[in-house]
């Protein structure tokens, strides 16, 4: 018989792709926004997205999730079975969530009630929920009870019957990300999550990513395949370095007129590195990262530093 383990711990080592970007142009009116992105991201990666104000950062996020889908060029979503060809993103779908900087929470419901509501839209009917009461009542209890857990994942147990308004800030943004949790995505997208939050909640919410970086780390070492894949875009440097483990620079300050272009194309890849991989409750020493910071505000954010732009066929790192 097969050595199952030794084959689990196989599947689980090979690089397996979650996403994948391809020829994506995007404009709005006369102005182009996205320029030729190609961008390949493995399952259980956490990428961090930065760039200049206007560069189409939150375009390119918009486009994976499919609420604003590219002029030219496509997003391609991979299954865990490797076997199962990829699916163009035509919409949004179950298996990419997103979190907003401004929370997508309902005022009148309960923290519990915010994060089972997903459930409830997806798994049930109204026809359910008028004439099938016995089965309705039993879903019903199942989903208050996957909204409890993912509450207390995210460390907020004591918190389920508060109603937003007698939340914080990061409280309510922690529900938030309970929200996309408990609908099991395979890919989370955060859009500035926590730009209007405070120094220490901020940071008591990279920790809460950190950890799910983590899990992903354990998930692997039991040859298992990652169960998220995160991409976050966020215009704080120091954020982006520490959160992720690939840091990609999308810029509208490169060379366009080298590759025979009359007139801007738009913002694409200028930067794509590896970064250092920190533990959740290890502190956070920022020398030891500076040369990158350094470099990202040269090669990304300087209007003046015009490089060529990251080829296509290079803009597919692997799995570090």
């Amino acid at each position: 018989m097969p050595n199952t383990d030794a084959l689990m711990t196989t599947v689980a080592s090979q690089p397996h792709i979650a996403l994948e970007c391809r020829s994506l142009s995007h404009w709005f009116g006369s102005k182009r926004v996205l320029h030729d992105i190609h961008l390949t991201i493995q399952r259980g990666q956490f990428v961090s997205l930065v760039g200049p104000s206007g560069c189409g950062k939150s375009t390119l996020l918009r486009a994976i999730v499919g609420t604003h889908l590219p002029n030219e060029g496509v997003v391609q979503v991979h299954a865990k079975d490797s076997s199962i060809p990829p699916t163009p993103v035509q919409g949004p779908g179950r298996d990419r969530g997103i979190v907003y900087q401004h929370y997508s929470l309902f005022p009148f419901l309960t923290a519990l009630e915010n994060v089972a509501i997903g459930l409830k839209l997806d798994q049930t009917t109204l026809a359910d929920r008028l004439f099938r009461w016995g089965h309705w009542k039993k879903t019903r209890k199942g989903h208050l009870e996957e909204a409890a857990a993912m509450l207390e994942r995210v460390k907020l147990k004591d918190a389920m019957h508060l109603y937003p308004h007698e939340m914080s800030g990061g409280m309510r943004q922690r529900v938030a990300i309970a929200q996309a949790l408990v609908m099991k995505p395979e890919i989370i997208l955060l859009d500035e999550p926590f730009g209007a939050l405070d120094e220490a909640t901020r940071e008591e919410l990279q920790k809460a990513l950190l950890e799910l970086y983590e899990e992903n780390q354990q998930a692997k070492a039991a040859g298992q395949l990652p169960d998220y894949t995160l991409i976050i875009v966020t215009h704080e440097l120091n954020e982006a370095i520490y959160v992720g483990d690939r840091l990609i620079g999308l810029s509208q300050y490169w060379d366009w007129k080298a590759e025979g272009h009359s007139a801007h194309p738009g913002a694409s890849i200028v930067y794509d590195q590896p970064t250092p991989v920190f533990e959740p409750h290890s502190v956070r020493d920022f020398e030891i990262f500076e040369n990158q910071r350094a470099a990202v505000r040269q090669e990304v954010f300087h209007p003046k530093h015009l490089q060529a732009r990251i080829a296509p066929d290079s803009q597919t790192r692997p799995e570090a």
